[in-house]
């Protein structure tokens, strides 16, 4: 069912983002450090120096420049980055706010991004995020420290996006756009969109990209519940379903299945990685076998 998103007070707000901060903190520490860790570190390189080539060298390192000049093959030689930056580009369009669970779909989004965020300053990274909708709604550029996330955590429970829509390509583009430096990026969105697939081969051609899919077991499959009305929230649009039409519900069921099928394979072609993960299951779970499959 839809919510409606409204300001709370600041004793309300600070009390929600506490009980976040001990639950996803803890997590962060006690769970994920090393996974994390292990995960990630390492795939950020910078250029540190050229030098002659040598044999066994990797080809695709030749620097063609110097060797042109020089008249003798030379290679750049890479180190590993010890900071990282991490961005979190966080679909707030109004199918978030839905929910039939324990939860909204927007308050585990919450909740992972907090981890992820926890995490990465765990590794001394740095953090930033991007809220959207079909449209650019905030942007925090990446720091270290405990408050910056506290901040992030806020923004993520209170703020209030202007639009309903979902438009990733817009998102992408603008995280391309102000994000410069190579970072690990965590899409978190319910992919309900078509038409990022250049938007998002650019960004995983410089950055590591991740999607996080999160869906509502609803939105899988119709109930069997005779006459019902149903909301679109991000258009705005109420109409009756019988939900006794087997067709129906078939249909209903295949159009999901159409959808997270398209944006896994635009993920997947990208280069990038995707993990799904229902509000009926435990996203640390959901995390913990991604994190590990990526350690191997």
């Amino acid at each position: 069912m839809p919510m409606e998103t409204q300001g709370m007070d600041t004793a309300e707000l600070l009390s929600k983002v506490r009980k976040i901060e001990i639950k996803t903190k803890g997590l962060s520490k006690h769970i994920f450090s090393g996974e994390y860790h292990s995960a990630f570190k390492g795939r950020g390189m910078s250029f540190s120096e050229v030098r002659s080539y040598q044999y066994g060298d990797d080809v695709r390192n030749i620097d063609w420049n110097v060797t042109a000049r020089t008249g003798e093959p030379h290679v750049k030689v890479f180190e590993e980055e010890r900071e990282l930056t991490v961005m979190l580009l966080v679909d707030f369009s109004q199918s978030a706010y839905f929910g039939s669970t324990r939860q909204f779909k927007h308050e585990i989004m919450t909740e992972i991004c907090a981890v992820l965020a926890f995490s990465a300053i765990n590794n001394n990274d740095k953090v930033g995020i991007i809220l959207f909708t079909d449209t650019i709604e905030l942007f925090v550029p990446p720091k270290k420290g405990r408050q910056h996330i506290l901040r992030i955590i806020r923004e993520l429970i209170d703020f209030q996006p202007k639009g309903k829509g979902t438009k990733l390509e817009t998102a992408l583009q603008y995280f391309n756009n102000v994000i410069k430096k190579r970072s690990i990026c965590f899409l978190v969105s319910d992919f309900m969109d078509r038409g990022f697939d250049t938007a998002m081969r650019i960004a995983a051609r410089k950055h590591d990209m991740v999607g996080i899919h999160l869906f509502d077991p609803r939105e899988t499959e119709l109930p069997d519940i005779g006459l019902i009305r149903a909301l679109d929230p991000e258009r705005d649009e109420v109409r009756w379903i019988d939900t006794h039409s087997k067709a129906l519900r078939d249909l209903y069921a295949e159009g999901f299945r159409e959808q997270s099928e398209y944006a896994r394979n635009v993920l997947i072609r990208s280069g990038a990685e995707m993990v799904s993960i229902s509000t009926r299951e435990s996203y640390v779970n959901a995390l913990m076998k991604f994190f590990q499959k990526r350690m191997k």
